[in-house]
């Protein structure tokens, strides 16, 4: 099946599939870019309401981010209303994130993976960083994923560093809008 990917703003009217695809991931792992975090109720139709407002909410430049958080903005991969991965733009780095999470974090369901989903999200993002009129975006990955690197790489990203972070070793990336 040929897939033609969207960026889509969370939507209630994705739960069944954005359950679907979280149920492919394994248990307990994380993904990247999807805001979904420890005692988030996404399977009840009142929790995730609430956590796709949490997601909403947090791009708006009136609300005050929880403490340690930045302002970001999420969106769904999509084909057709099948959610495929999900992909955050963090409008400003906390310290975490200047050290080890970035300005971007992206994730595609297992199924979905090695059809250049991951590189088109990432530049339509690099592509909405620039009209923010962010000038430099930093993106970081673990120093084994070798596919991450490459296609952060292949955007333009210019290796800084690899460091012991609080998550984790992570490698550290800049790209120049």
């Amino acid at each position: 099946m040929e897939l033609r990917p969207e960026l889509t703003r969370p939507d209630t009217r994705l739960h069944a599939s954005w359950l679907a695809s979280h149920a492919e991931w394994p248990a307990g792992s994380h993904q990247d870019g999807a805001g979904l975090a420890a005692g988030d109720d996404v399977t009840s139709q009142e929790g995730f309401a609430a956590w796709v407002a949490k997601l909403l909410r947090s791009a708006d430049p009136e609300v005050v981010p929880a403490p340690g958080r930045a302002h970001s903005t999420y969106w769904w991969i999509t084909h057709d209303d099948v959610c495929l991965g999900a992909i955050e733009l963090r409008h400003e780095l906390t310290p975490l994130l200047l050290e080890a999470g970035g300005h971007i974090g992206y994730s595609v369901c297992p199924r979905y993976r090695r059809r250049g989903l991951a590189t088109w999200a990432l530049g339509t993002a690099l592509d909405r960083a620039r009209a923010r009129g962010m000038d430099r975006v930093l993106l970081t990955c673990s120093p084994d994923n070798h596919a991450s690197g490459r296609m952060i790489e292949k955007a333009g990203g210019v290796l800084e560093d690899v460091r012991d972070t609080v998550i984790g070793p992570k490698r550290r990336y800049w790209i120049t809008l």
